[in-house]
């Protein structure tokens, strides 16, 4: 028996280090995943956001499409039938601010594009089966990200607005499809919106924020992560928290250094 007592009292140190390596190991995966959904949405923006004040081009306006080729990020506005190219728009991921280049001359989509393209629709007529209880709140728009994944495709959902001082976290969705688009898989982070004003009404301004997360989304997620990115420059606000009620932790953001601390509560 003493054996077995110090065997266990050996172990434990490697025990509470493995799963510290393994918890850094997921928090590090979830940052790469934020920033692949924030420069995609980012993109969306900036090229909608240049293109509107062109009138005959806002006019044929069709949708738009994202896509990536290592730190190059890709933005393409469609056409009304959505089968030429009005605009691309190129960025680099070190600065989604504005693009390293624009064409604004119309020609057909590339394959990859016409593909893209024909996978967002095919999701997209999926989303209204009831079983998805997708609900958009008043006053709050769905924002649609597609990228590849493997064979097949993934479609993540976050909330949009157009009210200021508001961090829309929240009723956000993630759908795994296959190579035709159909819908594999799907997941809920949060059981419903939870927007985050950015001051009080006494008129205080915030400078961090905090929601807790059920058992069943045990870490922060890269839709927290991509919406705070998003909508956090319009405010003061520079950190969230996330408490996990599944691993009895507090999980920080921090927005100056893209990092995610975790503390024991």
């Amino acid at each position: 028996m003493k054996k077995s007592y110090l065997l266990l009292f050996l172990l434990l140190p490697i025990i509470g280090y493995s799963q510290t390596e393994n918890r850094q190991v997921k928090l590090d995966s979830i940052i790469k995943e934020a920033d692949l959904l924030y420069n995609y949405e980012k993109a969306a923006w900036v090229a909608t956001d240049l293109l509107m004040p062109m009138e005959k081009l806002r006019n044929n306006y069709g949708g738009y499409i994202v896509y990536h080729s290592n730190d190059t990020i890709y933005a393409t506005i469609m056409d009304q039938t959505q089968r030429k190219r009005l605009a691309r728009f190129t960025f680099v991921s070190s600065n989604m601010d504005s693009p390293i280049s624009s064409n604004f001359k119309i020609s057909e989509l590339t394959e990859k594009e016409m593909n893209l393209s024909a996978t967002k629709s095919i999701v997209i007529s999926q989303l209204s089966n009831p079983k998805y209880e997708i609900g958009i709140p008043e006053g709050y728009s769905p924002n649609l990200i597609l990228f590849e994944e493997g064979e097949g495709y993934k479609l993540y959902i976050i909330m949009g607005t157009s009210e200021s001082g508001i961090i829309p976290f929240g009723n956000d969705y993630l759908f795994h499809t296959d190579s035709t688009g159909d819908i594999t898989s799907w997941q809920k982070f949060h059981s419903t919106l939870i927007p985050v004003q950015s001051t009080m009404s006494a008129g205080e301004v915030l400078k961090s924020a905090m929601h807790s997360h059920l058992k069943t989304t045990p870490y922060i997620t890269a839709t927290d992560i991509c919406t705070f990115r998003l909508y956090a420059p319009y405010t003061e606000l520079n950190e969230f928290k996330v408490l996990s009620t599944a691993l009895n932790v507090y999980m920080k953001y921090d927005l100056e250094t893209n990092s995610i601390e975790m503390v024991e509560m």
